[in-house]
């Protein structure tokens, strides 16, 4: 293999597919990015056994061919070569060997046998429908902060996306939970989502989509199984296996009698919550509300670092109530709050609170309250 590629089209491509690599691997070809070279493009694919991404670029093909190079090298070797570099490779099977040359710099690189790199099967993905990357954008956005991490419930370690009705309008749902909080969004069903199945994708997914669909403003293809999902777009394919699991129905979290309601300024509230829960502890970051009238208190206390009070004004309807969270998830869900004000639902301080984004009703989140 044979061929001149220019330094920035080399990097971006790169930077695409070897961040899917794990720095510890046990089987040494997942280190290594596949590279075909051939009909004037150079094709890179990286693989974790569960989730594959193939980025295609255009290079000047001087001998078509086929190797393997270690991912994280490579990508740190193109990063640190001056701007504007024109890139040679050049592959010898016989010595195992790639050689990257730019400018004055010669890198030399042990390869290993494509015969090595996992096969892409070819997988039956019967359902396909089209997204926008801007709504695709907004449902990842909306949804992931609140997966869970924890890899015993290994089925909320991703998003569960679904088609249902909401009022009697189909529309495509992401939700996401980790016991803790609750997030959901909805936009309209997309044309040929019709049938979809509830799907859970995997959290690494998600977050590899995430970053790639930052460059395009392109409509993107989805097409999936019960197993598998692929997301195609502009030059790149990702496609990963799907979570085996059940998502729990978290309708029956979202309660429907919280009759207190509190609505207030996000982004005052968010400050003075950030602020009080410096005082907090680390392990807790419990912060307590109280509300009484159009008045909100936020205080936090803690043995080794003492006390912190702040009064707000809000708009509140109901009784007075104390009510304790923990300040990293109020922020949190904070954060995704696009509009003005944000409204709180709650019934008492040991049921689940609503927060909803006053000029958006196309997200909601669940938040559980904790003892203060």
């Amino acid at each position: 293999m044979k061929l001149t590629i220019e330094r920035s089209a080399l990097l971006k491509s790169l930077a695409h597919v070897q961040s899917v690599v794990e720095r510890r691997n046990t089987i040494p070809i997942l280190s290594n990015v596949l590279m075909e070279a051939k009909d004037g493009k150079l094709s890179l694919t990286a693989t974790d056994m569960d989730l594959t991404i193939v980025d295609q670029v255009e290079a000047t093909i001087v001998d078509a061919g086929v190797t393997t190079a270690p991912a994280h090298t490579f990508y740190d070797i193109v990063r640190k070569l001056p701007d504007g570099s024109e890139v040679e490779l050049t592959a010898n099977a016989e010595t195992a060997q790639m050689t990257l040359k730019a400018g004055r710099s010669t890198f030399t690189l042990q390869t290993l046998p494509r015969e090595d790199f996992p096969a892409a099967g070819v997988a039956d993905l019967p359902q396909v429908f089209g997204i926008q990357a801007g709504e695709l954008k907004n449902l990842i956005d909306r949804t992931r902060f609140a997966i869970s991490t924890e890899e015993t419930r290994y089925y909320l370690n991703g998003i569960y996306v679904h088609a249902t009705e909401a009022e009697g309008i189909p529309v495509l749902r992401a939700v996401a939970t980790d016991g803790h909080r609750l997030a959901r969004f909805e936009m309209p069903l997309p044309q040929g989502a019709e049938n979809l199945p509830g799907v859970i994708v995997p959290r690494k997914t998600v977050n590899e989509l995430r970053k790639l669909i930052d460059e395009t403003n392109d409509p993107i293809e989805v097409s999936l199984s019960e197993t598998k999902i692929m997301f195609r777009f502009d030059s790149t394919v990702l496609s990963s296996k799907l979570i085996d699991g059940t998502f729990p129905d978290y309708q029956r979290v979202i309660p429907s009698g919280n009759d207190k309601s509190l609505v207030l300024d996000c982004k005052t509230f968010s400050a003075a919550v950030d602020r009080v829960s410096t005082i907090s502890t680390e392990k807790s970051r419990a912060v307590k509300i109280t509300l009484d009238g159009s008045s909100l208190t936020l205080s936090a206390t803690s043995a080794e670092n003492g006390s912190a009070v702040e009064v707000l004004e809000v708009n509140y309807e109901g009784t007075s109530l104390d009510i304790g969270f923990n300040s990293r998830y109020l922020l949190d869900i904070a954060q995704q709050i696009e509009g003005d004000s944000a409204e709180f639902l709650m019934a008492d301080a040991a049921s689940p609170t609503i927060v909803r984004d006053s000029a958006d009703t196309s997200a909601l989140y669940v938040l559980m309250p904790m003892r203060v």
